[in-house]
């Protein structure tokens, strides 16, 4: 393969190592590399909270993953188990972006999630050491000292060589630190043995090229690239280069997405079983999401609602949950949106039990007015209208909580509970 005509440059993408469970151990002035704990979302009385982020060291013991439930912890004395502090996380994130912003432009640093950042250290690097892997070192030492916190990086000639240096090598690497250039795809890329360790392979596209006959990377990066084409699409080209460590991305190129949406989803806090609570917990989530097209200006004219039954219905009945869509007559209307989730939810449901909803609106365009109708009473709808307008401006003054239906003080809403959280996690702000 000629690279000659590839980008070429100095990329560091960076990891901060289990993230949640690290902060939370330097918090309890513990080392995260030798604290024994957990970050768990835990729900109330159910004993069917998820992990979050476990510390290297309950790994190690336990096996913990991001995927165990909180009845399958371990009985130890030794394990802390905390809540989450999705504030605290935040906070460290942006402190953390700021000293990448001591050796980077700000333009050149792209935050990749609330623990990964990407780094174009090309015209920069050189004025903080004698070599690439010497300033991604001070980087790592400087966030150790102020912050308590270790980071892993990975070095690559584009941001792709990057990913893939970090998520194989740095992150089992005792420096916490990988390496992949052009001249080092052989030894570095194709020997990776496993599929689903490319960032982009899940189980399923796994399973597509192993109908193909190929099961490495090196597999990939010797398949006729036509083959992949014709077989998978676009996404046979994207991995074929991947293999050859090939990126031409520009990640500072502004993408603006061909159809823009709005959704809400939660995982419920227990498992439901009632019709009546399943939809007012629906209601909810429709005005939440109509808000929030309200405040852009927007009308959808296309809703989705996709329903998740729980694991012990999915063991019971084989099915996973359904997810069905509809056009309807544009509008941000709360109210009315909800009505038609409910009626979709009544026809599709049979009574599964259920665990997590997600709503969306799409087909969005622009509010310049409203369409009459001369069969229905307009009147109603203009009033109706206004009574949003009056709605929105109380609770973009006073907050979420500050208006809402009678029927979030019934069981099952969730309104009022998931108001004081983060990204569907508890914000906090002290030991609980």
């Amino acid at each position: 393969m000629d690279y000659s005509n590839e980008p070429h440059g100095v990329y560091f993408f960076i990891d901060n190592k289990s993230f949640y469970a690290s902060c939370e151990s330097v918090e309890r002035k513990l080392n995260p590399l030798k604290s024994i704990l957990v970050v768990m979302s835990q729900q109330a009385n159910t004993g069917g909270g998820l992990v979050l982020a476990s510390s290297p060291r309950a790994k190690e013991l336990f096996g913990i993953s991001n995927v165990t439930r909180q009845y399958d912890l371990p009985k130890d004395k030794r394990l802390l188990i905390v809540p989450p502090r999705m504030n605290l996380y935040i906070k460290r994130n942006l402190q953390i972006n700021q000293i990448f912003a001591e050796f980077a432009a700000e333009k050149d640093i792209l935050p990749y999630s609330i623990d990964e950042s990407l780094i174009d250290m090309t015209h920069s690097w050189k004025l903080f050491g004698k070599s690439v892997r010497e300033v991604a070192r001070k980087i790592q030492l400087t966030v150790r000292n102020r912050l308590g916190l270790y980071t892993t990086v990975g070095i690559g000639d584009n941001p792709m060589q990057a990913k893939l240096a970090l998520d194989i090598y740095a992150k089992h690497n005792h420096e916490l630190m990988g390496e992949i250039h052009y001249d080092s795809v052989p030894q570095k890329i194709w020997s990776i043995k496993h599929l689903t360790d490319i960032c982009g392979i899940g189980k399923h596209m796994e399973l597509r090229l192993n109908s193909l006959g190929i099961y490495t990377v090196n597999d990939i990066a010797h398949a006729n690239p036509y083959l992949l084409k014709d077989k998978l699409g676009v996404i046979g080209t994207q991995i074929f280069a991947t293999a050859w460590g090939i990126d031409r991305s520009n990640m500072k190129q502004q993408l603006k997405p061909q159809e823009r949406s709005y959704s809400n989803g939660q995982v419920l806090p227990r498992d439901y079983f009632k019709q009546a609570e399943s939809e007012v917990m629906i209601k909810e989530m429709a005005e939440q999401v109509a808000l929030r097209i309200r405040f852009h200006g927007l009308q959808t004219s296309w809703i989705s609602l996709a329903i998740g039954f729980s694991f012990a219905q999915k063991e019971k009945s084989g099915a996973r949950g359904f997810a069905h869509s509809m056009k309807i007559e544009a509008t941000d209307d709360g109210l009315l949106i909800a009505n038609r989730l409910v009626k979709m939810f009544r026809e599709y449901w049979h009574g599964e039990t259920i665990r997590n909803v997600m709503i969306d609106y799409g087909k969005l365009r622009p509010k310049c007015g409203n369409q009459l109708n001369l069969f229905v009473d307009n009147k109603a709808i203009i009033k109706r209208n206004r009574l949003n307008q009056v709605k929105d401006q109380i609770i973009q003054k006073f907050g979420t909580t500050s208006l809402v239906y009678a029927d979030s003080l019934e069981s099952g809403a969730t309104a009022i509970q998931r108001a004081g959280l983060v990204g569907g996690h508890r914000g906090g702000n002290s030991y609980e």
